[in-house]
């Protein structure tokens, strides 16, 4: 199935928050923005660039602001997506369709839209280098397959090993 298909298939799906996913791809739609999908979800970019996603969860639904830190908040509607992970994603969460203004809404977008021309964007900290453990050390050089399979993993998975252990 082709992205404009599962795009559609996205917010014809059933359920709680449809017609406020529609209320809001309509208003995204108004904008210079392009519509695709990414991660399964509808995700609108400026020049290739991901300015915000519109998506519904089982509680509530939304926008996602991608470099959202950088937005004028002065209705105070921005929570961070991941309190402590997330640095520069942001989101504005409704539970009804009521709670969708238009003009709010457009206005955040079209600040979004302007910070993504601008350019800017939190910039991406160095990962700290992987530090294995001793007797993950002991093990992987006993046993040479078990290296391979591990050196083929990618590096936030061979973190996450590291940091079990």
């Amino acid at each position: 199935m082709d992205k404009k298909s599962r795009l559609e298939e996205y917010f014809e799906k059933e359920g709680p928050f449809k017609s406020g996913i529609w209320r809001l791809r309509e208003i995204v739609r108004e904008t210079s923005l392009e519509e695709t999908l990414k991660w399964n979800a509808p995700t609108y970019c400026l020049d290739g660039k991901n300015v915000l996603g519109i998506l519904a969860f089982k509680n509530h639904f939304g926008l996602w602001f991608y470099n959202g830190v950088f937005i004028n908040d002065p209705l105070g509607v921005l929570e961070n997506a991941q309190e402590g992970k997330t640095k520069a994603m942001r989101h504005w969460n409704f539970t009804h369709l009521d709670q969708v203004d238009p003009q709010q809404v457009r206005s955040y977008i079209d600040e979004a839209i302007k910070v993504a021309r601008k350019g800017l964007e939190v910039p991406r900290t160095q990962k700290k280098a992987l530090m294995l453990p001793a007797e993950l050390k002991e093990v992987l050089g006993e046993h040479p397959g078990l290296k391979g399979s591990f050196e083929a993993l990618a590096p936030y998975k061979k973190r996450d090993f590291a940091e079990y252990i």
